[in-house]
């Protein structure tokens, strides 16, 4: 498909039905997470919204998987930060229930930021002391029978398709916790919208997830060590001109 008919589709017919999706999606959270099981009703409506944005875009996907990650077992997600399209590609193919670790400034996204509260999605709270352990003590209180965690360390998207440095949080809190970490890298969802772009591209996008990283002991020299490996293994499954 070329260039201009694919942006003309984009316009005429993928728009409105992605609009019509996304509202739907978010009153079936609300409605369902209020009505019964937050857990339920905060993954699979937005597990299937995904994969459907992505194949009514045209957008092919490929997922690595690592067969050391057990579904009963609760994990912090570390991944890089391309670009928008990362959240449909962990949301619809990570083939695990998890929540999503955001900032509380997203809460205020009209319909969407009410879907993700009524999900039990974790808004970070930066504020002051008193508000991060109320975050770590949401966490302690979601983050069991292997509800999992996804977090984008960098903090925002990339403006070059290289990866920034991590910010500590996650790995706070997987070592409060005492969880395993598990390296997620993202390729090409740069490639379909970069943070200054205005228009999808037709690209693949693929997930990789790597060998989960277990703590070596707790506090400041775990932290600092889980996440410089995170980095690494990320960096260096990513094309070489990203790197």
């Amino acid at each position: 498909m070329g260039t201009i008919v694919y942006r003309i589709y984009q316009i005429c017919v993928a728009a409105p039905i992605l609009l019509a999706l996304t509202i739907l999606t978010a009153l079936v959270t609300i409605g369902g997470s209020f009505i019964g099981n937050p857990s339920f009703w905060g993954y699979y409506p937005g597990k299937i919204w995904s994969r459907l944005i992505c194949h009514v875009l045209l957008l092919p996907i490929q997922v690595n998987g690592h067969a050391d990650i057990h579904r009963k077992t609760s994990y912090i997600f570390v991944a890089n930060h391309q670009g928008a399209f990362d959240i449909f590609l962990i949301y619809g193919f990570l083939g695990r229930n998890f929540k999503w670790m955001m900032k509380k400034s997203l809460r205020s996204i009209p319909l969407v930021g009410k879907a993700c509260q009524a999900a039990g999605h974790i808004f970070v709270d930066k504020s002051g002391p008193k508000k991060v352990q109320e975050t770590i003590e949401q966490a302690r209180h979601t983050l069991k029978d292997g509800m999992s965690l996804v977090v984008f360390p960098e903090g925002r998207r990339t403006f070059t398709g290289h990866m920034g440095d991590f910010k500590k949080g996650a790995f706070q809190l997987a070592d409060e916790l005492r969880l395993p970490v598990v390296p997620l890298s993202i390729d090409g969802s740069f490639e379909v919208l970069p943070r200054t772009g205005r228009f999808i591209r037709r690209h693949r996008m693929i997930l990789t997830l790597h060998e989960p990283i277990f703590p070596q002991g707790q506090g400041h020299e775990n932290i600092q060590n889980t996440r410089d490996k995170a980095h690494q293994v990320i960096q260096e499954s990513l094309p070489a001109q990203y790197r």
